[in-house]
């Protein structure tokens, strides 16, 4: 299957990595210092110890001629209106936004062409240090790679993107209604960052037992206030945050906090996107106030 990973970041590369040794044909679109890296060294990656190069093509632009079966759009939330507006002339039919955001998935496709989404959000995280990447895929439990049809239909090319992830040992799950996703997955991931952003030191933000009751008792409001708003959760295993006593999931963040998993797929990425977290923030808390997202910035 011909692949175009567009954003080589920690997400786009690891993407592109798994997907290129499952013997996909995949290309990586790259910018700036990452381009450089990637045309000099490759698409170098930790497995097991060991660096090694995956078997990508690495690209300085796209044409409109390029046609994928699938894009990736591995970018940040305030780089998506100009990566949709660059992909408007490529032929290509579907377009994986794996993308934080709350914003309409109709304005996106305002801009990129009708029918052209397929909302996303990666199971992933770490990061790229030395052009080196260092990460890996969250389990099936916690948070597999989501995606799901606007429409909330199924549909052939979703089923084909579930075998292309399966085929390349990606957890994965299709779910009826992304934006309702997005919105329960907001409403425990803003208050983590924001633990790390108030906490006199951030790498010890689990050891603050105040901090993490306080984190737990937004991620119980929040959610509350969405399935008030909603009517459900998704996935239905976030009800458990609304039962829970708040002093429980605290000791649970916290110990979520302190290991390896909390370094790798929390501490880093909030740590080095405080402007996108910050955002994200903003959009949660005012679509929880009921104002309107504001257009693409």
């Amino acid at each position: 299957m011909k692949i175009l990973i567009y954003g080589a970041g920690v997400i786009g590369s690891l993407y592109g990595a798994l997907l290129a040794e499952a013997g996909n044909d995949v290309s990586v679109y790259a910018r700036g210092r990452r381009l450089e890296s990637l045309t000099e060294d490759g698409l170098r990656y930790k497995y097991r110890g060991r660096i090694r190069t995956a078997p990508v093509k690495v690209l300085a632009k796209t044409e409109p001629e390029d046609r994928f079966d699938f894009i990736f759009l591995t970018v940040r939330e305030n780089q998506l209106h100009t990566a949709l507006e660059e992909l408007r002339t490529n032929g290509s039919p579907a377009i994986v936004t794996m993308v934080n955001s709350l914003e309409p998935y109709d304005r996106w496709e305002a801009v990129c062409g009708a029918g052209r989404i397929i909302p996303a959000f990666p199971g992933a995280g770490g990061s790229i240090e030395d052009g080196v990447l260092d990460a890996g895929l969250t389990p099936y439990i916690i948070q597999p790679t989501t995606f799901g049809e606007i429409s909330g239909e199924k549909s052939a090319r979703t089923a084909q993107l579930r075998r292309l992830f399966r085929d390349a040992h990606i957890p994965c799950q299709a779910v009826p209604d992304m934006h309702l996703w997005q919105l329960c997955h907001l409403a425990m991931v803003v208050p983590i960052a924001d633990a790390y952003y108030e906490a006199a030191d951030p790498k010890n933000a689990g050891r603050d037992r105040a901090l993490m009751e306080k984190t737990a008792g937004e991620i119980k409001e929040n959610l509350k206030r969405l399935r008030e708003r909603e009517g459900k959760l998704s996935p239905r295993k976030m009800a458990l945050f609304t039962l829970l006593p708040k002093k429980l999931t605290a000791a649970g963040l916290g110990a979520a906090f302190r290991s390896s998993f909390g370094d790798r797929f929390m501490y880093r990425h909030s740590l080095k996107a405080p402007d996108e977290m910050r955002e994200l923030h903003r959009q949660f808390y005012g679509f929880a106030a009921g104002k309107a997202p504001e257009e693409g910035r």
